[in-house]
């Protein structure tokens, strides 16, 4: 199978990739390296050792989309490429709604121009809204309260309209909770730019003294130890999901969601402890206020994943720690070194 991966040289797409390259299939990226590298071609290469199809680009750009539809047959499109940041939504709305709607809007337009008419859809737990854990594949959605969820909980609906409207359309909304962790070798992990947005790389950046401290929002939470509770899954599980989500594809009859998380919650605390447990370094926090729209308790009912998909998460917490730490330790400016 010929696969796009649109975002392919992200975090969570290059680890994906690695699977599907792994698992035989022919890799087609489309990156504009907003948040990425051109080093990770190499490590996915060294990796796998298989070589993959390389397009610089935007998915907004109809030009680049008909170039790689018409030099390559693709059977299949996994969508990752979007902005994430929730904070950076909240400054830039209008970006985040441009960037993630209007380019899978553009992307939608040119599948089925070329007949493409399968998508593996990288979606988010953040759709779920203010639903009480655990989530639930058939709970309302859309009650989302940062640009960024909703640019996902959007993108659902347009995909269910989309299905709706034609019969051979087939979508897998994947609703990712936690990922982090990285590549057992050490070539490939989550490098954001700048100052993170996320926990796991907040914590490893301190842990090797790129960062000088962890705030920790909130302390004071219902929750055993006061800090926020969240679902995390280790990215080659989450990777490892969407080759499930692509061999069930085929079988669906239009439009289907499934959760990839754990379904076990752990506070910040104690990924924190875990950290320290699996890096041997101290990490230095301090509790600070609450953020603005944090919900206390996260997780995940993966139920459905695992009857349907035939798909549970394997690897656990310490495994998580472990594999960042040894990303972080090989790698401590990321692909920048």
């Amino acid at each position: 199978m010929t696969v796009l991966v649109t975002g392919g040289t992200g975090y969570i797409g290059s680890h994906t990739c690695v699977e599907l390259l792994n698992a035989n299939h022919e890799v087609v990226i489309l990156d504009n390296y907003y948040n990425s590298s051109p080093k990770v071609l190499d490590r996915i290469k060294e990796i796998t050792g298989k070589d993959l199809i390389m397009y610089e680009g935007d998915i907004r750009d109809k030009a680049i989309l008909k170039k790689i539809f018409t030099e390559n047959k693709i059977d299949t499109v996994i969508h990752f490429a979007g902005l994430k940041a929730v904070g950076e939504s909240c400054a830039k709305p209008l970006m985040y709604f441009d960037n993630n709607v209007s380019g899978t809007v553009t992307l939608c337009e040119m599948m089925a121009e070329y007949g493409v008419k399968k998508m593996v859809f990288s979606s988010s737990a953040t759709v779920y809204g203010l639903n009480d854990p655990p989530y639930k594949e058939d709970m309302k959605t859309g009650e989302v309260n940062n640009p960024y969820g909703r640019t996902k909980y959007m993108i659902e609906e347009i995909l269910k309209d989309l299905c709706a409207s034609d019969d051979e359309f087939k979508v897998i909304l994947l609703r990712y909770f936690n990922p982090i962790g990285a590549h057992e070798s050490g070539l490939i992990g989550e490098d954001p730019s700048g100052i993170p947005n996320n926990l796991m790389p907040y914590i490893s950046r301190v842990a090797i003294n790129k960062l000088p401290e962890l705030t920790i929002f909130g302390g004071d939470y219902d929750t055993a130890d006061g800090t926020c509770v969240r679902d995390y899954i280790h990215v080659v599980d989450l990777a490892q999901g969407h080759l499930k989500a692509l061999e069930k594809l085929s079988d669906i009859d239009s439009i289907e969601a499934y959760n990839l998380g754990t379904g076990t919650g752990y506070s910040v605390l104690e990924l924190v402890h875990a950290f320290e447990k699996a890096s041997g370094q101290k990490v230095k926090y301090r509790i600070g206020d609450r953020r603005p729209g944090d919900l206390p308790t996260v997780y995940a009912n993966p139920d459905k994943a695992k009857n349907e998909l035939h798909w549970t998460a394997k690897l656990g917490v310490d495994k998580m720690c472990e594999d960042t730490w040894r990303w972080q330790k090989n790698n401590p400016n990321g692909f920048r070194d």
